[in-house]
């Protein structure tokens, strides 16, 4: 098959036909870092995260760049708010997100552009506009002129007779030259300086970048004036993406061929948004369950679809991602105490165990990313791999493993990969464990020998009450930590 992907311009869900056969270019509207990350913005990673291990799965040679916004009214106005400079506060909660991408086992972009990187690139774009009619300057600010786009609109799917006018920045501030804009609609390139505000020169006076522009020069100048895919959340289609588009195409660029959007996370039916107060944090959901079972549970819907987080979903996303751990668990030691040759779980970074994907698990990501459908896949190799070590088939349970991880490994999800590994570095501590616990394991076994049950039920019964689960196997018995 071949990939598929919802294409937000046409509406369809399309071919993917990158711009350069076997390469794949891919940007994302990363975080504006006025605070620190939440739900959405570790779905809106982990959902692109899971695109571009695909595109590298099937064969791409994948350019993944994902921005952020260090400069906006936002950063300055939370900056003032705590009486800390705009650069520092920037700096403090980009390493939170990057903490938290890390955490949830995203792959680092290839780049991640900073906006205050690429001042000079935004000044040579607004030039190109100016000179082509596109744009103008009005008082300290340079506007877009929306009238001299035909296309604009398209995108989101209105009409600009329809839209709301052009928003100016938050809390009542407003541009030096929003009473000069030609149309009500045309929105700001160029902000001109003002007192106490970082600024940078211009041909058209000091100032800063308006956001809108910030993308499409970074986006342009990692990876061309046609790039494959630029991806962001549906909240971000208008007017940011819309004018993302108008500003690159009227300046001559072709711009993305693909625009891809992910759903939101609500709460309580509302967005998750900083700006609006209604926010779990990042920190605040890892606190309650491991990184790879939040990632489970932001990863399994379809990207398109909205989550609605709940408690109760995320524990039901924690189970059945234990349900596939404990398959591993059991079939990697059932290998091991067969002929010792179990994947381990120390293969190195970026490697994936050698096994053919399902056709069923294929089929449903190049079906625009349908996770759902690909974790059935998952889920049903478990089911089969259960049962081969149920009726002891080695061969069986070789196959169901190494696919099983397989797929895992595309989702991100592989409970051997060493990312997931958080014990003691010398692992002296959990020596410690598994011999005293392999200790009492003997003596029940002793115990079960001699006919004494209650006494083996009792010591099972005391690990499990400290934390230890015993799963009973035809190779003996085998502990973990309950979880």
């Amino acid at each position: 098959m071949t990939l598929r992907l919802h294409d937000t311009a046409t509406r369809t869900v399309r071919d993917f036909q990158p711009v350069t056969p076997g390469r794949a270019s891919v940007y994302l509207c990363g975080a504006t870092v006025q605070g620190t990350p939440h739900l959405g913005h570790l779905r809106s990673a982990i959902c692109f995260d899971i695109l571009v291990r695909w595109l590298e799965a099937s064969g791409y040679q994948v350019t993944y760049c994902r921005n952020v916004t260090d400069i906006d009214d936002k950063i300055l106005r939370a900056a003032a708010a705590e009486d800390v400079p705009w650069w520092a506060l920037a700096e403090r909660n980009l390493r939170a997100f990057t903490e938290a991408y890390d955490a949830v086992g995203c792959r680092p972009p290839d780049v991640q552009p900073r906006a205050t990187g690429h001042i000079p690139e935004m000044i040579e774009l607004i030039g190109r506009l100016i000179e082509d009619g596109h744009a103008y300057q009005a008082g300290g600010d340079v506007y877009f002129d929306v009238r001299t786009d035909p296309a604009y609109g398209e995108l989101s799917g209105q009409r600009l007779a329809e839209m709301r006018p052009a928003e100016e920045t938050p809390a009542g501030e407003t541009e030096t030259g929003a009473a000069l804009k030609r149309d009500p609609h045309d929105f700001v390139l160029w902000k001109g300086a003002k007192p106490g505000e970082p600024s940078w020169r211009t041909p058209w006076g000091p100032g800063r970048p308006g956001w809108h522009l910030e993308c499409s020069a970074m986006s342009t100048h990692y990876l061309g004036s046609t790039f494959d895919i630029h991806g962001g959340g549906i909240d971000l289609i208008f007017p940011h993406h819309e004018n993302e588009r108008a500003q690159s195409t009227t300046a001559g660029d072709r711009f993305a061929r693909y625009w891809v959007h992910h759903g939101l996370v609500l709460l309580s039916g509302r967005k998750v948004s900083k700006s609006e107060g209604r926010v779990l944090a990042a920190a605040e959901a890892l606190a309650q369950v491991r990184p790879q079972e939040l990632r489970y549970y932001l990863g399994q819907a379809h990207y398109r679809s909205t989550l609605e987080y709940s408690r109760d979903a995320l524990d039901e996303a924690v189970a059945a991602y234990q349900r596939i751990e404990r398959f591993i668990a059991r079939a990697q030691h059932a290998l091991v105490a067969r002929d010792g040759d179990a994947p381990s779980p120390l293969d190195p970074p970026g490697t994936a165990p050698s096994a053919t994907l399902p056709i069923s698990f294929a089929a449903a990501m190049d079906d625009d990313l349908a996770v759902p459908a690909a974790l059935a896949a998952v889920h049903a190799t478990v089911h089969d791999g259960n049962y081969a070590l149920s009726t002891g088939n080695v061969e069986s349970i070789r196959t169901s493993l190494a696919q099983t991880r397989a797929m895992l490994r595309v989702l991100g999800l592989d409970p051997l990969d060493p990312s997931w590994r958080t014990s003691d570095p010398d692992d002296r501590l959990h020596s410690v464990v598994d011999a005293l616990v392999a200790l009492v394991l003997r003596q029940r076994e002793t115990a079960r020998a001699r006919g004494d049950y209650a006494s083996a039920d009792s010591i099972r019964d005391t690990l499990e009450h400290t934390g230890v689960a015993v799963d009973d196997t035809p190779e003996g018995p085998r502990w973990e930590l309950k979880r």
